[in-house]
């Protein structure tokens, strides 16, 4: 029997002309194969076909399986993805990045595939409240760098950071005997400018690079946020407690006790928006809340010493 090459399959699928006539992008690949995924005809631990074949099946170049095998990678769904042989189907490619069966993740771990995502978006909206922004620094580093490859850009990037004032008495970090208060605060006061403007020159580098549309605003808080909080695009809150431990750090060449927070490592819980009542109601309140701060109490901030 001799198969029209036109409708010639792969795992089942057959290849239509419509599919030939109008050029798939790495998000129509991704959110084909994504299908399959859930549905189980791709099965957990089940090696994928080869990018050639894919590509053959869609109709597209390699490099556009490759992006979309990537967006899947971010999301959970293939593990092994490289140029090399076949990825893999994740073992687990049901389990939620957000949503009430979303796993608490640390913050280096779950915060990057969600900015990540969000960056998908046409309008990317970030307001995040932390201690020092260098998570959100780490997190935004991954789709920077795909926007600067050539992969689909947004046309618009807002992002609002509320931080700590550098007026007050901080709660944390603070050195435990007391007496070293001030060289603890400027160490603080350095990391929090420092990654301030990192983030603020990246992005805006975009508007001259890219030609995108970005504002980054700042705010000083009259507190130490015990939280951290990440809400992205109005559709996800992701939420992490600081918790405060002793250890010690050198400064100014010399050993010091101090209470301090490392949020890198906080555990983060991911909301999302239509993920069910408890999820929808956090997100919305969470946006209410942050609002509420960046219009009522917080201040100017000027990322200087």
């Amino acid at each position: 029997m001799v198969v029209d090459p036109e409708h010639a399959t792969v795992n089942g699928r057959k290849r239509s002309r419509r599919s030939q006539q109008q050029q798939k992008t790495p998000r129509d690949v991704a959110e084909e194969l994504r299908a399959r995924i859930t549905s189980k005809a791709l099965k957990p631990g089940q090696r994928m076909p080869t990018q050639a074949r894919l590509a053959e099946e869609f109709g597209v170049e390699r490099g556009v399986v490759r992006q979309a095998l990537r967006l899947l990678q971010e999301d959970g769904l293939l593990t092994n993805v490289s140029k090399g042989s076949p990825a893999t189907v994740a073992s687990f490619p049901g389990r939620a990045l957000t949503g009430p069966t979303a796993p608490p993740l640390p913050t280096t771990v779950g915060l990057a595939p969600r900015i990540t995502a969000a960056f998908r978006a046409p309008h990317v909206e970030i307001d995040a409240l932390c201690l020092t922004s260098v998570s959100l620094n780490l997190a935004i580093g991954e789709p920077l760098r795909q926007i600067h490859a050539g992969q689909p850009k947004p046309a618009k990037i807002d992002i609002r950071v509320l931080l700590p004032s550098r007026n007050i008495d901080l709660a944390f970090p603070v050195p435990v005997a007391g007496s070293d208060g001030d060289q603890v605060h400027e160490r603080w006061l350095a990391m929090r400018n420092a990654q301030g403007q990192v983030l603020q020159h990246n992005l805006l580098a975009l508007r001259s690079t890219h030609g995108i549309d970005v504002t980054v605003s700042f705010r000083a808080l009259p507190f130490t946020p015990p939280v951290k909080l990440y809400l992205l695009n109005g559709a996800e809150a992701l939420f992490a407690y600081y918790r405060v431990a002793r250890r010690e750090a050198e400064i100014d060449h010399e050993p010091l006790e101090m209470y301090d927070a490392q949020g890198t490592q906080s555990m983060l819980f991911s909301f999302a928006q239509g993920a069910g009542l408890r999820d929808t109601t956090f997100v919305e309140q969470s946006h209410l809340w942050f609002n509420a701060l960046w219009e009522t109490i917080s201040s100017e901030l000027v990322l200087t010493s």
